[in-house]
């Protein structure tokens, strides 16, 4: 499914643990990792150095990748470096989209101070602008990337946006032989009372189970021989993150947008609030009508 790894990189720990999990992605996939530092435009940087004027970001930059890339050359991963200037989050969005790599992965921190672009807050941005997918990952102290994932989770309303990541979702899932499990969430607290007396609880359990089963058949159609439905009670956030600890998740698969429309794209959504919390990957898919 891959062939062009992009992976934005400041050196932070998170930003290492990113590089050795895409690392593992690019060798199963016989991918080439982007490594790509941005300098941030919109922080003073340039300095005097001896009379010579110097931007220090791109001097930094030059520094990490090249630190980067020792890592890369050690794990035997195909790569190449390059280092710009720009305000990140669009730069970054900009340049997957203008060599047309396959992937953008990102963690969802980095460290402060000379170099802050890889904080949660970018991370969110180029989430939320990218057509491009977007694998971010929450790092903590001592926690590990796993990779190949062997139970993927697609979290599903019906939506077309949905329906399109799930498309993404079951092909990945094929390509690893992984378990795919789908989950729907009968929402019991977000809706107001004026919703709840036209859309009864019967008709949302069926809406439900419906947006589930079409994932399990399009994951049957293309080959995954192991599909498990979830279909739960509450908000969604918790749900999801319940199901991720109970079925030992190893990644999550959602859209960018979902039935209240493509004007809340993220912001504030259940895929934001997913990227923030969920200690897994997730693979964030915009839905390609809604990709410009």
């Amino acid at each position: 499914m891959y062939e062009d790894v992009l992976l934005p990189f400041d050196g932070s720990d998170g930003a290492a643990a990113a590089l050795h999990h895409a690392a593992e992605i690019a060798h199963w996939a016989d991918a080439t990792i982007h490594l790509l530092f941005v300098a941030d435009t919109t922080r003073e940087s340039v300095t005097v150095v001896e009379t010579e004027v110097v931007d220090a970001l791109v001097q930094e930059g030059e520094d990490v990748l090249e630190d980067a890339a020792e890592t890369l050359r050690t794990l035997g991963a195909d790569y190449d470096t390059d280092v710009v200037q720009g305000n990140p989050a669009p730069t970054i969005v900009e340049y997957a989209e203008r060599y047309d790599h396959d992937v953008i992965v990102m963690p969802t921190h980095g460290r402060t101070g000379i170099s802050r672009y890889l904080l949660g807050s970018v991370t969110e941005k180029v989430v939320r602008l990218a057509s491009v997918p977007v694998l971010s990952a929450r790092m903590q102290p001592d926690e590990q990337l796993m990779f190949p994932y062997d139970n993927i989770l697609i979290p599903t309303d019906g939506s077309p946006s949905a329906a399109h990541a799930a498309e993404y979702g079951v092909s990945l899932a094929a390509a690893l032989d992984a378990t795919v499990h789908v989950v729907s969430v009968v929402e019991t607290q977000s809706l107001g009372v004026d919703v709840r007396s036209t859309v009864s609880d019967r008709e949302r359990e069926q809406a439900a189970t419906e947006a589930v089963e079409a994932v399990a058949s399009a994951a049957a159609t293309q080959g995954v021989t192991d599909t498990v439905s979830h279909i739960e009670h509450g908000t969604p956030l918790a749900k999801i993150l319940d199901t991720i600890d109970s079925a030992d998740i190893d990644a999550v698969v959602m859209g960018t947008t979902g039935k209240r429309g493509t004007e809340r794209i993220l912001l504030g959504s259940v895929t934001e609030k997913t990227v923030r919390a969920a200690p897994i990957p997730v693979i964030t898919v915009r839905d390609g009508e809604n990709a410009n």
